[in-house]
């Protein structure tokens, strides 16, 4: 009999046991979210504010901070110590740092990425992972201030990793790991108290970078009003900036000099498509490499590479009958339009053939706002914010403009040669394509691209990043994530006399 309760205890200990180790990420973010006050009163929260003092543990330095959300993904936080001064800002449209020590800057790549993320996080925390098609994985269990703590990774789309760790026992939150470019930032939180129906924590241990500090939180309040200016880059730069409407002629001439200029170039392009997979890694799924040429001004492809490795010698030969077929429909187009010219001319009517947008059109079309001096790579640029301008003829404009017309960002155009050299924007409502029959690309899709200055002339593309859900045809839902590399740019002579293809293959 006493063998048989031994049995029976120790079966209770393995169930006990494996009902901690295995519970599933939802249940684990299920008791989190009752934990915090439950969902809904989670969701109700649209803004918060929290005041205290910090502390900087090495000499213990003190000062304030303060930190505010506002939804949808506004965030700032500040802190000082006699007089030295950090703050950091996502505005909905850029990220911003500033501290007494290297000035003011708009962040960029990862770094960027990676605080538009906490941005969002700060305000929603994990509530809307699904919908933004972010990843949640077990990352199994671990010991936190002593304390045994579910641990779970939030792994945006755009491949930013979140690791969160919850007290098994009281199932509140206890750390945050949160990636910010080259390092990362922890926060372990205590003492948690009730604000407003939800559980807040007051005292915050954070890491940031190799810095250590000690966050006493006076006041958490929820839902006041906070004016959006808060989170707009600060203005502290008395300098003149140029005058918006020649900076963007100067742009628009510039544009139209461009492309004369690339139809002298050849370049290497390497498109890298990627995918997030249920374990919440992002991965490359395949590759493919490109040469692109100029034939009498139109681009032509040519596949050199897929996945890493060279054609086959039958596949390069096919690849090279497709681009003879390119240079014969170039000739037919040009056939067709000198045909039309002809025919437009003697009806008095203009030729509206070309059909590009080009950057400065598109601001045109937008609000500019915050403006402000920077230095990036090394050159002197003027950045701004842009959003939609809601005073725009969108009806009547063309289709990349309407897409356009729901999208903000910042952007980088070198003060000297009144170039673009760097774009970030994101997909503020969905956007239909075809009355949205043909495709639906959904709210939140966003983009970047940054060009590089060549031969002392020209600012080409160097990468961009491109990250996109869409559905197709009302049913079929793609996501699009994916790296374009452009690089080798070599001058040559583009007016090709004839269409062999070894004159497009060796420019």
């Amino acid at each position: 009999m006493k063998r048989n309760l031994f049995w029976l205890f120790f079966i209770f200990l393995l169930a006990s046991s494996a009902s901690i180790f295995a519970q599933s990420p939802s249940k684990i973010l299920k008791q989190a979210g009752k934990a915090l006050g439950g969902e809904k009163a989670l969701q109700n929260v649209r803004s918060r504010e929290k005041k205290g003092k910090i502390t900087r543990l090495k000499d213990n330095a003190g000062g304030n901070f303060q930190a505010q959300t506002a939804q949808p993904n506004f965030y700032n936080e500040s802190y000082d110590f006699g007089g030295f001064e950090t703050e950091s800002g996502f505005n909905g449209k850029s990220g911003w740092q500033r501290d007494s020590r290297d000035g003011l800057r708009t962040l960029t790549g990862e770094a960027s990425r990676d605080f538009a993320a906490e941005a969002s996080f700060r305000n929603f925390r994990w509530l809307n992972y699904k919908k933004d098609k972010a990843k949640i994985t077990p990352a199994g269990q671990a010991t936190v201030n002593g304390k045994t703590a579910n641990s779970l990774i939030l792994t945006t789309a755009k491949g930013v990793a979140i690791k969160l760790y919850f007290d098994a026992v009281t199932n509140l939150l206890l750390r945050e790991e949160i990636p910010a470019g080259n390092f990362t930032k922890t926060f372990d939180y205590t003492d948690y108290r009730m604000v407003g129906g939800t559980n807040e924590p007051f005292t915050i241990n954070a890491k940031i970078g190799e810095e250590s500090y000690l966050i006493k939180l006076d006041e958490v309040s929820h839902n006041r009003q906070i004016v959006k200016e808060n989170f707009d880059f600060p203005k502290i730069s008395g300098e003149p900036l140029p005058d918006v409407p020649t900076l963007l002629k100067s742009l628009q001439t510039n544009e139209d000099k461009i492309d004369e200029i690339l139809e002298n170039y050849s370049y290497t392009q390497k498109i890298i498509r990627r995918e997030l997979g249920k374990d919440g890694i992002l991965r490359e799924t395949e590759s493919e490499t490109n040469q692109l040429s100029f034939y009498k001004g139109r681009r032509v492809r040519r596949k050199t590479e897929k996945n890493g490795k060279p054609l086959s010698t039958g596949e390069q030969s096919e690849e090279d009958k497709n681009v003879q077929k390119r240079v014969a429909e170039i000739e037919k187009e040009i056939a067709k339009k000198e045909v039309r010219t002809v025919q437009q001319s003697a009806n008095g009517t203009p030729d509206d053939e070309n059909n590009r947008v080009s950057i400065s059109e598109v601001l045109r079309a937008s609000n500019l706002v915050n403006p402000r001096r920077e230095r990036f790579r090394g050159r002197d640029v003027i950045v701004f914010d842009f959003e939609p301008n809601p005073n725009f003829d969108f009806k009547n404009a063309k289709s990349f403009l309407k897409f356009f017309g729901k999208t903000a960002g910042v952007m980088w155009i070198d003060e000297k040669d009144k170039q673009v050299a760097r774009l970030e924007a994101v997909l503020f409502e969905n956007f239909k394509i075809g009355g949205g029959f043909l495709a639906n690309l959904k709210k939140g899709a966003s983009f970047a691209l940054e060009q590089e200055r060549v031969n002392d002339e020209i600012w080409l593309p160097s990468a961009a990043d491109i990250n996109l859900s869409v559905k197709v045809l009302l049913v079929k839902g793609i996501n699009v994530n994916q790296i374009i590399k452009s690089y080798n740019y070599q001058k040559f002579s583009t007016e090709v006399k004839d269409s062999k293809v070894d004159e497009i293959k060796n420019p």
